[in-house]
């Protein structure tokens, strides 16, 4: 069953797009088809280092939005990654109620993800609850995504109502690692991508390419786990 990934999480900051990019090299990396969509117009994030497979959309145009489901009907083959914005949880919401998009998915045979990424801020399990209980009668796949590069413990949210519910909602948790803010720095200066850290010579010296291979590596296997 293909799949649409819409990774969010509402707040600005905490790994979204790093998540996109991990899921799309993912991809990339198990020979998984898929079209990535880029919502964030002030950073472009994803866009700017899978410019090959990812193209902008404007959240709060329908027209924007309708060309994902166009992709679907254009490349039947094709998972869909979706970077969602921060704040961007109306206006979205709202197309995806007036035009019953989870309903067309499935009749597509598609299986919606939700992805939320978080810290371990009050907010963001704030914002997962919300997200819970907007799309609990949905048949969608919760991904509760803890990023250890925006947080370092997430105790309260594991010993929260919220953190049960999601259990109860069967969410998939995936742990993020933590990458090394010197190679993340350097990689953002020099748009690479992650396989081009993990490989390019000119670009990464050798301990540098370890450190990508082992985070992606680490990664990977929960990817793996979760299915």
């Amino acid at each position: 069953m293909r799949k649409v990934h819409f990774i969010g999480g509402e707040k600005g900051g905490v790994g979204k797009s790093m998540t996109a990019r991990l899921l799309a090299q993912y991809h990339i990396d198990k020979d998984l088809d898929f079209v990535g969509f880029d919502c964030d117009s002030s950073h472009a994030t994803f866009s700017r280092f899978y410019s090959d497979f990812a193209s902008s959309v404007v959240i709060g145009d329908d027209d924007s939005l309708d060309g994902m489901l166009a992709t679907i009907e254009e490349f039947p083959e094709k998972d869909l990654i979706i970077d969602l914005a921060a704040q961007s949880a109306k206006p979205l919401d709202k197309w995806i109620a007036e035009t019953d998009v989870f309903g067309l998915l499935d009749e597509l045979g598609y299986q919606v993800c939700l992805w939320h990424v978080m810290d371990d801020g009050a907010d963001s399990v704030s914002l997962l609850d919300k997200l819970l209980n907007q799309y609990k009668d949905s048949e969608v796949d919760f991904v509760v995504v803890q990023n250890y590069g925006r947080g370092s413990d997430f105790s309260r949210f594991k010993a929260s109502a919220t953190f049960k519910a999601a259990e109860k909602q069967d969410a998939l948790i995936l742990d993020l690692p933590k990458l090394q803010t010197k190679l993340t720095q350097k990689m953002d200066f020099n748009n690479s991508s992650f396989w081009a850290v993990a490989n390019n010579k000119s670009l990464m010296n050798i301990a540098e390419r370890q450190r990508m291979r082992v985070w992606l590596r680490n990664a990977y296997e929960q990817l793996d786990q979760l299915g």
